[in-house]
């Protein structure tokens, strides 16, 4: 490791999603980080993702396909195999931005006694519109992460952290499957201090498939779930008050058409709202 360049050590955990990775993949490569190891851990993925992955493989440090238990579990395969002195991950439907890793160096030096660092980040549609982008924020405390549900200051690929952060407070909790770096930030801010990093690091996709945009209520759920784990109780009753509102309208909806007179019509317009009821999580 050089002081001007530490080694950042980028895991892509991936399954099934060629349609993303090779975008994913060029983008870490696309940072001319000269002291870059890149690690690729594929679950075993029956798509077009090793063709891509050994298009690339030469400038990988690793690279794996087999089955595995998820995401957490592949991201913490990774790290395992890593010797970077900063570390990251980003999935593989989104993309570091043009320079990010160089920012991210230089803000390592800069600040020495943080433990982890966090940029900016924006969300796209699949055809390139941004639809959402962070702000900054001083303020990334312990709280400020209990508070996360009310409107997170960050995405994770745009978060990065040294190995002396992550070994006080890793691996992620492969029993997680929404907040698994949520979890990891609690941890983390009762042991490090975060340096925010005023530029932007990366972009995330939101597409029909991604799992944060198909279970919004489940995620919610396992968030708050975490949040009260770490201590936050209060900061997780807002939320689940809300989303317990907006669940009930399912109910009150299908029960006004039930009281019309439609008949059997009534029934068919009713049955899917009580059946998405029925499917959503039970908040008491």
């Amino acid at each position: 490791m050089t002081s001007e360049h530490p080694r950042i050590t980028i895991v892509t955990p991936s399954y099934n999603q060629g349609q993303f990775l090779e975008r994913t993949i060029v983008s870490v490569l696309d940072q001319h980080y000269p002291n870059l190891e890149y690690i690729v851990m594929d679950g075993g993925s029956t798509d077009n993702s090793i063709e891509i992955i050994k298009r690339y493989s030469k400038y990988l440090a690793h690279w794996v396909s087999e089955r595995d238990g998820g995401q957490p579990e592949a991201i913490n395969r990774g790290f395992k195999l890593s010797s970077g002195e900063i570390l990251g991950w980003l999935n593989s439907d989104d993309r570091l931005e043009p320079g990010g890793l160089e920012i991210v160096a230089e803000h390592a030096r800069r600040f020495p006694q943080a433990g982890a660092f966090v940029g900016h980040g924006r969300l796209v549609d699949t055809a390139g519109r941004q639809t959402g982008r962070t702000r900054r924020s001083e303020n990334l405390s312990f709280e400020r992460f209990c508070n996360w549900l009310s409107g997170g200051d960050f995405m994770q690929p745009s978060c990065f952290f040294r190995r002396r952060a992550w070994e006080l407070a890793g691996p992620l909790d492969e029993s997680l499957y929404f907040a698994i770096d949520l979890d990891l930030w609690l941890r983390m801010a009762r042991q490090v201090p975060f340096q925010p990093i005023d530029a932007l690091l990366s972009t995330s996709l939101a597409h029909p498939a991604a799992k944060t945009v198909a279970s919004r209520h489940l995620m919610t759920v396992e968030a708050a779930l975490v949040v009260i784990k770490a201590g936050g109780v209060e900061f997780a009753k807002r939320p689940l008050e809300e989303m317990a509102r907006s669940l009930a309208r399912y109910e009150a909806m299908a029960q006004r058409i039930l009281s019309l007179p439609l008949g059997h019509v009534g029934w068919r317009i009713a049955r899917p709202l009580l059946r998405r009821r029925e499917r959503e999580p039970k908040i008491r």
